[in-house]
């Protein structure tokens, strides 16, 4: 049951994680759209994009020990964060999803970086705002119990 339990965890952390990086590059394409002078997004392109966020979850979780949830973001962190972003914009490049042009695909790239640098910091203040909430809570149960 255990290893169901942390299964399914990761599975729901995957989940959450195509989402998050989904939103995002739908939203950089959208801008990138826009400036084009579009204001219509390919359906397919949207689907390489979600396809691609889902493959790139399990990597991140089972290959790359979830970095972007690590406790300190160190040279393995780094290196994920910029293999993974590398990862994305050659698929971008690949799929035309910018139309092969380099500037966009600088961007996206710092795009996709300042992403991953967002998402650790919030897991970071996450994880503080739970220990203290938890640290709360034991010192109100340590109270409760003495009384």
């Amino acid at each position: 049951m255990e290893k169901f339990r942390k299964f399914l965890l990761a599975e729901v952390g995957i989940e959450f994680k195509a989402c998050m990086y989904f939103f995002a590059i739908l939203f950089f394409y959208c801008i990138y759209r826009i400036t084009q002078g579009s204001f219509q997004a390919d359906m397919l392109v949207m689907l390489e994009m979600i396809i691609t966020t889902y493959v790139m979850g399990y990597v991140q979780v089972y290959l790359l020990k979830n970095f972007e949830e690590s406790d300190h973001m160190g040279a393995f962190e780094l290196l994920a964060s910029i293999g993974c972003s590398l990862v994305y914009v050659g698929l971008s490049f690949l799929f035309s999803w910018f139309d092969r042009k380099w500037l966009p695909g600088v961007l996206f790239f710092a795009y996709v970086m300042l992403c991953y640098i967002s998402i650790f910091l919030i897991y970071y203040v996450r994880r503080h705002f739970d220990t203290e909430e938890l640290n709360f809570e034991l010192e109100a149960f340590k109270k409760s119990k003495k009384q």
